[in-house]
């Protein structure tokens, strides 16, 4: 692993465990080394440290190369898999005694391909390459018993675009049809030839713009397979997947050409994605989501998936999609109740990182959902003709800043995670409840957990009262829903056990000021308490206090 961005060990890097990175990499070294080869090893080791996989006798084990490495008994806290990726690696000298056997060392060897085929070659920095040199390495070993070990490096780079776009169903706009195509020879390739679609659109987004969306691609005389699907969390399965699979095998598209493309909310870009990652391996995809919640939150990470044995998005993976367009004109359709869904991430965003933004939220935040984020009327004054654009840009910088460096999560130490420690149970504990027949939607489940963390804050003295009162006054300006009564100490006690058990410790995000969000790990049952016992006075129905 690499402390550059979104590159990762290609072999499974979320299944990484902590124990298996290296903290310290010994380096073999004797009384009869000059010290001028010493420091070429030592600038070599410190070059292609990585991580370390000790395997020793027993081929299916995985520990610490170095044996010092602290246990998870000890009083010392170990780094995150984040920080023992980028941390600089300590080497420490051992004697000839010390050193390991010559049967028990990997050799590391570069990859170089000449005449189309691959072979690993030994390579010094002077040393001429005499063909193509890839960042890939193959190790080798042979062990004590005489058995050859293989371990291959190969570092993988995602990269994706998310573009902002006015009106991309405009037939003047192409940037739906070539927009994925960075490489000038792709595009050159792209458009000489028969153009083909895979076009899944939500039915409610269909019913708005179903004739301006046929109209685009029949403008650009692309032959398309268009679906219509009620994409819902219902829904939101394997078999709806394989019913998008299938029309893509189908249908003939090329695997770098034809992109499938999703128009509508979360839910469908979710499938779609998860359908493009299991066809032919990896099939490109474009998102253009048409809800707030789309916008600032589904659209720009790299999750795809579908539900599975009661459990929301069980089966999945992480690819982005080639493009994902922003065009805002889509929040237009909206209704009051699929903004404030949408505006929950804002407002998280804007407290987890940025008081810019909460500065904005705190002064337009009425007229960004009286007026769906459309330009606002200039009679309001105070820079809110441009105030939509603003926020919808800065929180997407911020959503990108934080997901772009930990794409497979895994740190889990995510500030992000802000609104969804007490949000999960409670929504899942109201489906579970057959008397309550209003469903909550996801995002105002995070904005009831923010709410409540915002009083937890206050509790532990980390914001001050004028701070808390301030935060739920601009929550409650966005429509925000602040308080639950079903969020009780039950419940708390319920979600902290699922917490500490998935995210192995607390983690707690808490409002630590107006933009800034910090984890704690040491949070009681008392001060919960507290909390659940002053959070419906502060929220009456006669507003905050």
């Amino acid at each position: 692993m690499t402390p550059h961005l979104a590159t990762l060990s290609y072999a499974a890097p979320y299944l990484i465990s902590q124990s298996a990175m290296a903290w310290r990499l010994p380096l073999t070294t004797n009384k009869r080394m000059p010290d001028m080869v010493k420091a070429t090893v030592l600038a070599e080791q410190r070059k292609y440290a990585r991580y370390t996989m000790d395997l020793g006798n027993n081929s299916k084990s995985l520990r610490p190369a170095d044996t010092s490495v602290p246990s998870a008994s000890d009083s010392v806290e170990a780094p995150s898999i984040v920080e023992a990726a980028v941390s600089t690696v300590e080497v420490v000298a051992l004697t000839e005694s010390e050193a390991p056997s010559e049967q028990q060392h990997l050799a590391h060897d570069k990859l170089v391909m000449k005449d189309n085929t691959w072979r690993t070659t030994v390579l010094r920095h002077s040393d001429p390459v005499d063909g193509e040199l890839m960042n890939a390495r193959l190790a080798m070993r042979t062990n004590t018993e005489g058995s050859t070990e293989w371990m291959v490096r190969s570092p993988v780079t995602l990269e994706y675009r998310v573009c902002e776009c006015h009106d991309v169903l405009d037939p003047a706009s192409d940037v739906l049809i070539y927009g994925h195509l960075n490489d000038p020879e792709l595009l050159a390739r792209a458009q000489r030839r028969l153009l083909k679609r895979v076009v899944v659109v939500d039915s409610k987004v269909y019913d708005l713009y179903g004739e301006r969306i046929e109209a685009y691609f029949a403008h650009h005389s692309v032959k398309t397979c268009m679906l219509v699907l009620a994409s819902s969390e219902v829904n939101k399965n394997m078999e709806m997947a394989l019913k998008i699979a299938e029309a893509i095998h189908h249908f003939g598209i090329d695997r770098r050409l034809d992109p499938v493309i999703a128009i509508g909310g979360g839910v469908c870009m979710g499938i779609v994605g998860f359908a493009a990652s299991i066809c032919c391996l990896r099939t490109p995809y474009i998102r253009v989501p048409t809800t707030l919640m789309g916008y600032v939150h589904a659209s720009i990470g790299t999750k795809t998936g579908v539900n599975f044995a009661g459990n929301q998005n069980q089966l999945g993976c992480n690819l982005p999609a080639s493009l994902a367009i922003l065009d805002r004109s889509f929040l237009a359709s909206l209704d009051t109740r699929q903004l404030v869904n949408g505006a929950s991430e804002v407002m998280k965003m804007a407290l987890v990182k940025d008081s810019e933004l909460f500065d904005l939220l705190r002064k337009h935040g009425p007229q960004l959902i009286k007026h769906k984020f459309q330009t606002i009327p200039t009679p309001t004054g105070n820079g809110g003709s441009y105030a939509p654009c603003r926020v919808l840009q800065r929180v997407t910088h911020a959503m990108l800043e934080e997901a772009a460096p930990n794409l497979w999560e895994d740190s889990l130490e995510r500030l992000v995670d802000f609104g969804h420690v007490f949000s999960t149970e409670l929504q899942l504990q109201l489906e579970l409840d057959q008397l309550h027949h209003e469903k909550l939607f996801q995002g105002e489940a995070i904005a009831i957990d923010m709410a409540f963390c915002t009083v937890l804050a206050s509790v532990r003295g980390h914001i001050s009262t004028t701070e808390r009162d301030c935060i739920l006054k601009v929550m409650k300006h966005l429509h925000l829903p602040i308080f639950h009564p079903r969020l009780n100490e039950a419940l708390c006690e319920e979600a902290l056990y699922e917490r500490v058990k998935f995210s192995l410790g607390q983690k707690i995000p808490l409002p630590t000021g107006l933009g800034q969000v910090r984890l704690f790990n040491d949070i009681s049952a008392k001060q919960i308490r507290e909390a659940l016992a002053i959070w419906p006075d502060l929220v009456s129905e006669h507003g905050v206090r």
